[in-house]
């Protein structure tokens, strides 16, 4: 398939964007380590030590404020990509592994986002959590498993919170680093192979 100059400019665009992707990435994971200081994964305490980092800890909101519009920037822009990269038509098998981190970098983004619905304490995640743990339990075979994993056994408790809380910082946001940084890698090859063969023709 022939190359576009419209081609060529959203694949430069897909490219740029992927630099936002790894710079919002490095904001959502650098301010979460900051909050990790005061943040206690509790029942009782998540709430109140939120409230704390927001009202006393020096610039505390500032990155509490950093790390919830890096969060929610992640996933907008993380599915704008998408966009692009289908738009451009880089369907071909070079382009496997951009596809494939960029589909997978998506899905941790929104698992970021989930996990981190109830980590605040408030009525509005207990509830909404509430409903997605019944949701997960009626999957088929694996369902009260997976429910027991995200709540720890019984009722939603700081056992829940730990288990979340844990998911959120050590596993996702760990994969959607390295997924963003994978991703980035591959479309600057793309671009470099590109710029060569365009050289040599």
């Amino acid at each position: 398939m022939q190359s576009t100059q419209f081609d060529r400019i959203l694949r430069r665009v897909a490219t740029i964007l992927s630099v936002v992707i790894l710079t919002l990435c490095l904001i959502y994971v650098s301010s979460g380590v900051l909050l990790s200081f005061y943040y206690q994964p509790t029942a009782g305490g998540a709430y109140n030590s939120l409230k704390t980092i927001n009202t006393q800890v020096p610039y505390g909101w500032l990155f509490w404020r950093s790390h919830e519009l890096a969060g929610n920037g992640l996933i907008a822009v993380a599915l704008i990509q998408i966009v692009v990269m289908f738009l451009s038509r880089q369907f071909n098998k070079s382009w496997l592994t951009a596809w494939i981190s960029g589909i997978l970098f998506t899905l941790s983004a929104i698992g970021l986002n989930w996990t981190a619905m109830i980590l605040d304490w408030t009525q509005e995640g207990y509830w909404r959590f509430n409903i997605e743990l019944r949701t997960i339990e009626a999957i088929p075979l694996i369902g009260g498993q997976l429910r027991d994993i995200l709540a720890g056994g019984g009722a939603i408790s700081t056992v829940t919170v730990e288990h979340l809380y844990t998911i959120h910082t050590y596993l996702i946001a760990t994969t959607t680093l390295i997924l963003a940084i994978l991703h980035l890698s591959a479309l600057v090859w793309q671009e470099w192979q590109q710029s060569g063969e365009a050289q040599r023709s």
